[in-house]
C-alpha cells in the first residue's frame, strides 16, 4: 500500500492505523461532538475522529473536562456515529467512569460501544489504569491510551503546563507507554511534553502515537476542532495552529441578518410564499 492510498479506504480500522506507522504515513485525527460537524470532517478525508470529554469544555462551557457525564459522552457519540462512514471514532471514557473499578470500567466502554456505536474508547494514565485497560480489551473494545497532560487530573497536577520535563517523569511516561502497548491498546495520545521524549516514545513502541503540543516526531496529530477552526479563540496554546477564523465569519453573517431583519429587508418577496 503506498503513502496517501489511505485516502481510498472505505473505513479506516485500527489494523490500517498500525499500517501507517510501519510505512511512515502520518495520520490526521480533529475531535467532533455533533452530526454536522462530524459530517464535514469525516468529508473532509480525517483518518480519526475523537468524540473528546473537552465536549465539556466546548459545548457545554465547564472549566474543566470533569463534570461530563458517560450519558453525556454517549449522546455526543451516537451523534458523530450517524454523520460517519469513513473515519475511525474514538470515545473518552470520561471521568469517574473507569478509575479505580475496572468492573465499572468495562462496563462504561460496553455502554459507549452499544449505545454510541462507537469504534473504540480512550482512557487518561498509564500503570494505575493498567488493571481497567487489560478488563475492557477482554471483552473486545478497542483502546486508546493518553498520557502527558491528562485533562482529567487537572487537579492533581495544578496547572496545564508541559509534563515530563523532569527525567523521573519522563521515565515514568516511558514506561507507562511500554505498559499500555503491552496490554494491548492500539494506539496512544502523548499531550504537551518535549517533543525530544515523545520522539523516544514514538520510536520506543509498535502502535501508533498521537500528538498534540508533542512535536512533529510522532505518527499522528489531533487538535480540537473549534481551536483550530477559529470558534473558540480564547484558548490560544503554542501548539495550536488556527486553519481558519470561523468566529469572525459567524458573526459577520448573524450580524447581516440582524441588520437584514431590522431593515425589513429579509425576507423579501422572493422569500415569501
Amino acid at each position: 500500500m503506498s503513502v496517501h492510498q489511505s485516502a481510498n479506504i472505505k473505513r479506516i480500522t485500527t489494523h490500517i492505523l498500525q499500517e501507517m506507522k510501519q510505512r511512515g504515513e502520518k495520520i490526521s485525527m480533529l475531535t467532533a461532538y455533533d452530526y454536522s460537524m462530524a459530517g464535514i470532517v469525516d468529508a473532509a478525508g480525517i483518518d480519526m475522529i475523537l468524540v473528546g470529554d473537552s465536549a465539556s469544555n466546548v459545548m457545554a462551557g465547564h472549566e474543566t473536562t470533569l463534570p461530563i457525564t458517560l450519558d453525556q459522552m454517549i449522546y455526543h457519540a451516537a451523534s458523530v456515529v450517524r454523520a460517519v462512514s469513513r473515519a475511525l471514532v474514538v470515545v473518552d471514557i470520561p471521568f469517574g467512569s473507569y478509575q479505580g473499578n475496572s468492573s465499572e470500567a468495562l462496563r462504561s466502554a460496553i455502554r459507549i460501544m452499544k449505545e454510541a456505536g462507537a469504534h473504540s474508547v480512550k482512557v487518561e494514565g498509564g500503570a494505575e489504569i493498567k488493571e481497567s485497560v487489560v478488563r475492557i480489551l477482554s471483552a473486545g473494545v478497542p483502546v486508546m491510551g493518553h498520557l502527558g497532560l491528562t485533562p482529567q487530573s487537572i487537579y492533581k497536577f495544578g496547572t496545564y503546563t508541559v509534563r515530563a520535563k523532569e527525567e523521573t517523569e519522563a521515565e515514568k511516561l516511558l514506561e507507562d507507554a511500554k505498559i499500555l502497548e503491552e496490554c494491548g491498546c492500539f494506539a496512544l495520545v502523548l499531550e504537551k511534553i518535549p517533543a525530544s521524549l515523545a520522539k523516544r516514545v514514538a520510536e520506543a513502541v509498535r502502535i501508533p502515537v498521537i500528538g498534540i503540543g508533542a512535536g512533529p516526531d510522532v505518527d499522528g496529530q489531533v487538535l480540537v476542532l473549534h481551536d483550530m477552526l477559529g470558534i473558540t479563540q480564547e484558548f490560544q496554546p503554542r501548539f495550536l495552529r488556527q486553519y481558519a477564523d470561523l468566529r469572525g465569519v459567524m458573526l459577520d453573517a448573524v450580524g447581516r441578518y440582524i441588520q437584514d431583519v431590522k431593515s425589513r429587508d429579509f425576507p423579501n418577496k422572493g422569500e415569501s410564499y
